[in-house]
């Protein structure tokens, strides 16, 4: 069964049944410890490119937002069993034409990794067609949305189950916050915590 750790603020590895390994936007927390398959940055501000952190295996690759958005087109590739969908993320403290979150499908299993955003035509022209499993929603109200925004967004996406992250600036995770944000399959993962997708 493919798993989720969440590492802390805006960072998590997600391991295939096949035990292929892919970690998003690492930064902080713990679980740097198995090797990487995938590295998938969804943009370069410091707290989502640390990507030293992470020892790749022999045919691991690490994509970030330049490698799959070129000259506004958003990319896909496919890495053995895992296809990657660079989408839409933006708002006034991310630029459009440097951020991207991602679409990863895996083990039949679709799972949004927003990235910093706000919230997009992307997610109600497409997302909310996608039968979206897990949706992974920054909610720090700062740099990205507040709750209430990322409530509105998970509505629209409509994903079996929403998680929210990137909670308050410097912290790995803010309880208060993550009470604030409302969504149908709503689950609040703390720093360190690993759940069966």
């Amino acid at each position: 069964m493919a798993k989720l750790l969440y590492q802390g603020h805006g960072s998590y590895r997600i391991t295939t049944n096949e035990n292929l390994v892919i970690y998003v936007d690492p930064y902080v927390g713990k679980g740097y410890d198995i090797p990487a398959d995938l590295v998938l940055v969804s943009h370069e501000h410091s707290d989502h490119n640390h990507v030293e952190l992470v020892q790749l295996k022999s045919q691991g690759k690490i994509y970030r937002s330049r490698d799959l958005l070129r000259d506004g087109n958003y990319r896909s590739v496919v890495y053995q069993n895992v296809k990657v969908a660079a989408v839409p993320a933006y708002n006034k403290n991310h630029s459009k034409d440097e951020c991207v979150g991602f679409l990863i499908s895996v083990d039949q299993l679709k799972i949004y990794a927003a990235g910093d955003t706000s919230e997009t035509g992307y997610m109600s022209e497409q997302l909310a067609k996608e039968a979206v499993d897990y949706a992974l929603l920054p909610i720090d109200g700062v740099y990205n949305m507040d709750p209430e925004e990322a409530s509105r967004c998970a509505k629209i996406i409509g994903a079996r189950h929403s998680i929210p992250i990137h909670m308050k600036p410097g912290e790995l995770f803010d309880e208060n916050q993550a009470k604030a944000f409302h969504a149908d399959g709503k689950m609040v993962l703390e720093p360190g915590m690993e759940i069966n997708l």
